[in-house]
């Protein structure tokens, strides 16, 4: 760790240290270097209270005052990526075709086809998981960036970092089943084999965490072996970065894995929507120009889509609409090392 801070200061100019930030040292630790650890003190305390366990009726729904809200705030953040392909003049030049073409004809294919709105479903399921880890990724390339690190090597070993941290605990942990139930909506469809992966996995929930537990130990044994020798190279590590990855390591371990206090998806959604709804904010503020307009748009959709999202088929096209388009999107909208984010 002090070898990671002394390369990473020696690469950053005295006098530009704070550009190591992207929103600056306050707002950084808040919203990106510890929000994991925020959600999971959250995510604990409010199962402390009756506010995760007594439900009422709305519109036909029995909800929590946690659920509503962890809904909501996490189909908001999904909806506002299109302040960034769509309101970005500078990135809407870069693809068009992929704005204005993949929505109309994503949501007709699930309006027409009842395989298409399943299929998309479970695929909003796991991409959401693959999403998540690379977000975390992304904001750790983004230290890179500003500390002056530019390793290709590094940045692979990143990506399979992240997604160890983030795919392991899912695998060995508690919350597998949550994750793997959806396939049985292809029951419906009259596909036998899919519709029982959930019944598959398990009976095999023994050994496939055996098996994630031992894959994930050792790349991350592999991972600190390559990142000191790189660090002993030279390569800049921000101490940001590594606290980053921590913090969402731990959090991801205890809450994917255990579950103990049965918020998984609260804890981990927040803290994901808390970050992107910060790192939208500071990329498109001078185009948005007020927040309460961002959050209220965010909101909007968020409130919409978690009360009535599966009203009907029409509607939940709409979501997986607006789900995968934001998982997709993202792969491309925020680049390092194009400078679109800085």
């Amino acid at each position: 760790m002090i070898a990671a801070e002394s390369a990473a200061s020696a690469a950053v100019p005295r006098e530009e240290a704070g550009s190591r930030w992207i929103l600056g040292p306050a707002r950084d630790r808040l919203f990106f270097v510890y929000s994991p650890l925020l959600a999971l003190a959250l995510g604990v305390a409010a199962s402390l209270t009756p506010l995760a366990d007594e439900t009422f009726s709305l519109y036909g729904r029995s909800e929590s005052w946690v659920s509503l809200f962890s809904g909501a705030f996490t189909m908001a953040h999904l909806s506002i990526v299109f302040f960034r392909s769509h309101g970005n003049p500078a990135i809407f030049s870069l693809y068009p075709k992929r704005f204005l073409l993949a929505p109309p004809l994503l949501l007709g294919a699930m309006l027409v086809s009842k395989w298409a709105l399943v299929t998309a479903f479970v695929l909003a399921v796991w991409w959401d998981v693959y999403h998540s880890a690379l977000q975390t990724f992304g904001l750790g390339r983004l230290y890179d960036a500003k500390a002056g690190a530019d390793s290709e090597e590094a940045r692979r070993l990143d990506r399979g970092l992240n997604l160890v941290l983030y795919i392991g605990p899912i695998l060995a942990g508690a919350t597998l089943m949550d994750h793997a139930a959806h396939f049985d909506k292809f029951g419906n469809l009259g596909a036998v084999f899919l519709s029982g992966i959930p019944a598959a996995l398990d009976a095999r929930r023994g050994p496939l965490s055996l098996a994630a537990l031992g894959a994930g130990a050792a790349y991350v044994a592999y991972y600190l072996w390559r990142v000191r020798a790189l660090v002993r190279a030279g390569l800049p590590v921000p101490r940001e970065k590594t606290v980053l990855f921590a913090s969402t390591a731990a959090c991801s371990i205890y809450t994917w894995g255990f579950n103990s206090f049965g918020q998984a998806f609260f804890i981990m959604n927040f803290f994901h929507a808390l970050q992107y709804f910060a790192l939208v904010w500071h990329a498109e503020k001078t185009r948005i120009r007020f927040l309460p307009f961002l959050l209220g748009a965010g909101f909007a959709y968020g409130v919409w889509a978690k009360l009535w999202g599966e009203s009907s088929h029409a509607a939940f096209a709409v979501l997986l609409t607006v789900s995968l388009l934001h998982f997709w999107y993202d792969g491309f909208v925020w680049s390092v090392r194009k400078k679109q984010i800085a």
